[in-house]
């Protein structure tokens, strides 16, 4: 397996510092993903420190939310490995691989550890926005409902909405939602969070309600993964900012690096069309 870094990200690391300690969280080595005969992920090699805010930026079809869902076992890929804190959590299988139970059963628990907010907001109708954000430790960790009621409200008040609690969710704005969804991933306490263009439906000022509690989470230091086209927001968080064209990082460092020198023909064509 070819493990040397990609040239553009050996040029970057002198552009980025972690914000927290240097111990790679998320590892990501040679990963390969086709649908069918397309290539979709050519050889992603990525590492995420713990406490990192790495933002992903690059136009639609470049493979930003299927590596997120790869890295989820949402989706399976033919080739390279994930690791998570240093055990490897997945592999590539042959197309048409039909997993086992074993490996069924492992990605369930991966996804213990990876809190994912999709840019559909999928939240319980039939349940109320606390009995929401309770689900996922009751039913998947087994906590006892009132203390999954006291997580759960800790949650909501992290993203202004303990007050809706009793709502029903159709009943809140598409924002509001989506940091109810943000607050149940919170719930389950994972290692790193993974936003997937979690604000492409939502009006401007839904938006900045969303993307202040991310913020949030960022100074916090939380581990994230963001996916996104919001270009003063990848300046103003982000630790590090990954490029991604043809389903490859091409560019990768720092904003000041990535945003103000641009380093790559394809970075300056999508920075363009985003002005």
């Amino acid at each position: 397996m070819d493990t040397e870094p990609h040239p553009a990200s050996a040029e970057a690391s002198a552009h980025h510092a972690p914000r927290a300690d240097s111990t790679a969280i998320i590892e990501i080595d040679d990963l390969h993903k086709r649908y069918g005969t397309k290539p979709v992920l050519n050889g992603i090699n990525l590492r995420v420190a713990r406490g990192e805010a790495v933002v992903i930026l690059g136009e639609n079809g470049s493979g930003k939310s299927t590596l997120l869902r790869c890295i989820n076992m949402l989706e399976s890929y033919e080739r390279g490995r994930v690791r998570l804190r240093g055990e490897v959590v997945s592999e590539g299988r042959p197309i048409g691989h039909h997993p086992s139970r074993a490996e069924k059963a492992a990605a369930r628990q991966l996804r213990q550890h990876l809190g994912m907010v999709f840019q559909r907001i999928h939240l319980f109708p039939h349940m109320t926005v606390l009995q929401n954000v309770m689900c996922g430790p009751v039913r998947v960790q087994g906590r006892p409902k009132s203390q999954a009621a006291n997580i759960a409200r800790e949650m909501l008040d992290k993203v202004g909405l303990w007050e809706k609690h009793p709502c029903d969710p159709g009943t809140l704005s598409g924002g509001q939602q989506q940091r109810v969804a943000i607050a149940r991933a919170l719930a389950m306490n994972p290692d790193v969070l993974l936003f997937d263009e979690c604000t492409s439906a939502l009006d401007p000022l839904m938006t900045r309600e969303v993307l202040r509690v991310i913020r949030q989470l960022a100074a916090e230091g939380r581990t994230m993964l963001v996916v996104t086209h919001d270009i003063a927001f990848a300046r103003e968080t982000a630790d590090r900012i990954v490029f991604m064209e043809d389903g490859r990082i091409t560019a990768e460092g720092t904003a000041d690096y990535i945003l103000n020198q641009r380093p790559t023909d394809g970075l300056q064509r999508f920075l363009k069309l985003q002005s």
